[in-house]
């Protein structure tokens, strides 16, 4: 009895902490070194359908800045084998074509695994903890829409890019069709009708390497803020349809548009 009652108390003991444990946020990554570029802006096009247009001139009024290059950073929560972990994030991205994510799960605040992904030039590359997966077609379309709905932290790229284009839908709702190697795939873009801000973009996508079939793959914009006297989405979740609920909430703390990110990608 008394071996009992210490592999429950140890068991108790345990569990408790690990759940402080994965309570406790990890320190953000060190901020970039400067180097930005000033912006160059294009006026807001006339033609756009109308939440899109509205919610242009909410974030950027008539000018839209030409963004090369972006990072963002922050903290976030993910599902990785049915436990909510603690995380830190950096994506780089060079706007509309290549990114590289740096991503570590913590536990106390201290890493206990990292992932390494790009997506440059077409072909993606996954350095996982379970192993490396490279240039899977399935994974390159994945990929590529990861890329597109990252973008929406610097939605001037929607507008500046000749090969994106945007389609009426209705009065809260709009077509986003965005380049993949030599066709296009394309985003349902919702819009609060009392706010006028993005909401959400949906589309299909494959979970994995081996899916059969695309899964509705969701991303809700949970609020937007300021950040260094830019207006971005603070706050945002991605959600398989299948799954229910979001396997990961990013929440942006520092955002670097046009710097010199060569530390990540080289261009």
């Amino acid at each position: 009895m008394k071996i009992l009652i210490i592999i429950i108390s140890t068991f108790a003991v345990l569990s408790i902490a690990i759940f402080t444990g994965l309570q406790i946020l990890p320190a953000p990554f060190e901020p970039i070194a400067d180097g930005k570029e000033p912006f160059d802006t294009i006026p807001l096009p006339k033609d756009l359908p109308q939440p899109v247009e509205r919610f242009y001139r909410i974030i950027y009024d008539e000018e839209i800045p030409v963004i090369k290059t972006a990072v963002i950073s922050g903290r976030a929560r993910l599902v990785f084998g049915g436990i909510n972990f603690p995380a830190r994030f950096r994506f780089t991205h060079i706007a509309g074509k290549d990114y590289h994510h740096n991503i570590e799960l913590t536990i106390f605040g201290l890493p206990i695994m990292k992932a390494d992904e790009s997506y440059i030039d077409g072909t993606s590359r996954m350095i996982l903890p379970f192993g490396t997966i490279e240039n899977e077609p399935k994974v390159n379309q994945a990929a590529n829409l990861g890329l597109w709905a990252e973008t929406l932290w610097f939605p001037a790229v929607f507008i500046t890019d000749e090969r994106v284009e945007w389609e009426a839908v209705d009065e809260t709702t709009a077509l986003l069709h965005v380049p993949f190697e030599q066709k296009t795939e394309s985003f349902i873009v919702t819009f609060d009708p009392q706010t006028g801000y993005l909401r959400s973009m949906e589309t299909l996508r494959y979970k994995n390497a081996d899916s059969e079939v695309k899964t509705k793959w969701i991303n809700d914009a949970i609020e937007w803020g300021v950040i260094d006297g830019q207006k971005i989405m603070t706050v945002g979740s991605a959600t398989w349809q299948d799954d229910g609920k979001p396997w990961a909430i990013f929440t942006v703390e520092e955002i670097e548009y046009n710097a010199d990110i060569t530390f990540a990608i080289s261009p």
